[in-house]
Formats: C-alpha cells, sequence, structure tokens
C-alpha cells in the first residue's frame, strides 16, 4: 500500500517537475483524479499547471501592475481569472466565507448570499491580484482588488465572511482584517445577525464533510 502509493506520488512529481502541468478531474463521487497522459474524454478535464511557475509569474516586478479578467466566481471567497496567458484559481486570502453545499448537500446559511456579493462586486471588473503563495488545492492565495477596493476586505465589512482562522501569511495585514471583523459583528451585519446560531464555516465543513 505504501509501495504503491509512493510510486503515484513520484508519478505525479516527475510530470509536474518534467512538464510543468498534469490533468485533473473530479468524478461523481468528488475524488479528485490526476494523470500525467492523455486524460479521459466522458470527463469534466483541467490542465493543472506548476503553481510554483504561476506565483512566480505573478509576483514578478514586472506584472505588479497587470490586470486580470475574472472567468468565474465558484462562491464568496473563490474565483477563477485569466490573464498573463494563464487562467488559474485564486483563493481569496485571509477570509472564510460561509459554504456552499457541494453536490446536493445543504448550503450554509449566507453563502448564496456571499457568492452574490462577490458577483457584485466583481460584475465586468478587471481585477489586480497579490498573491501570497499557493493553498494544498494549488490555487493562488491573493487579495483581490477592483475599483482601488480589496475585495477580501469588502467581504469582511459586508459581514459576509470571517477572518480565516488557519495559519495566514505572516506578511498580510491580519489586524486590518480583525478590526473590520469587529466592527461587522458589532453592527449585525450579513451572516453576524444570526447570534449564537452562528456557525463558522471551519466549524460547518466539519458537521457537513463533501460525500
Amino acid at each position: 500500500m505504501i509501495k504503491t502509493f509512493f510510486c503515484i506520488f513520484l508519478v505525479l512529481f516527475l510530470s509536474i517537475f518534467l512538464y510543468g502541468n498534469i490533468y485533473f478531474w473530479i468524478d461523481k463521487t468528488g475524488t479528485k483524479h490526476f494523470t500525467n497522459v492523455s486524460p479521459p474524454k466522458n470527463e469534466a478535464v483541467q490542465e493543472q499547471k506548476e503553481s510554483k511557475a504561476i506565483f512566480k509569474k505573478l509576483s514578478s516586478k514586472k506584472n505588479k501592475d497587470r490586470v486580470f479578467n475574472v472567468v468565474k466566481i465558484f462562491d464568496g471567497d473563490t474565483i477563477q481569472v485569466k490573464g498573463l496567458d494563464l487562467i488559474f484559481k485564486i483563493r481569496l486570502v485571509g477570509i472564510d466565507c460561509p459554504e456552499i453545499g457541494f453536490n446536493g448537500q445543504k448550503d450554509q446559511p449566507f453563502s448564496q448570499k456571499a457568492k452574490q456579493y462577490l458577483i457584485n462586486l466583481l460584475d465586468d471588473k478587471k481585477v489586480a491580484i497579490k498573491t501570497y503563495g499557493t493553498d494544498a488545492y494549488n490555487r493562488q492565495l491573493a487579495e483581490v482588488f477592483a475599483d482601488g477596493k480589496n475585495i477580501n476586505l469588502e467581504m469582511i465589512k459586508a459581514g459576509l465572511a470571517e477572518v480565516y482562522t488557519g495559519r495566514r501569511p505572516k506578511n498580510l495585514d491580519s489586524q486590518t482584517y480583525l478590526k473590520e471583523e469587529v466592527r461587522a459583528r458589532q453592527a449585525s451585519k450579513g451572516m453576524w445577525r444570526q447570534g449564537h446560531f452562528y456557525k463558522t464555516p471551519r466549524q460547518w465543513r466539519k458537521e457537513n464533510p463533501r460525500e
């Protein structure tokens, strides 16, 4: 078992190292599959480029003022953008929004409102991003800016996101995020109006694991 896992890991590692990308898809059970050869034709397959290479390109001083087109908004804290000859996902760093139900599971309260609010903020907008690296799902962890606003902070201010309680990048200005969360809580904005019925996204994920 361990030997088999090691072989799979080695193949994936070499494919990323040698070719810079692999293919992946998620089946009906929610299981993620990877391959470095021809992907199956009956699955919604995506090509995954090396996340470190993307980060290096995004953090280059030459690309500091480049803007990106928003391709898709998945939920209140995850989007997909296009630019610099790249298409990649962004997880809005420093925040955590209510969870949208996966594969027929129920939504966490205010999750759809969070998504719609983010759509309103980014509708027909070009965005600038400040990346802080990648997460375990190869998404860029980034602050997103549009119309001179920090969109991550706007989600906190609206009471539709809390400050991420896990490990945050050291160079992220977390104190500003925390101050805005306190203000939103005190004003009972958005999801904070639930009072003692409120559950954190982390608690919700624990109680409602993806099947």
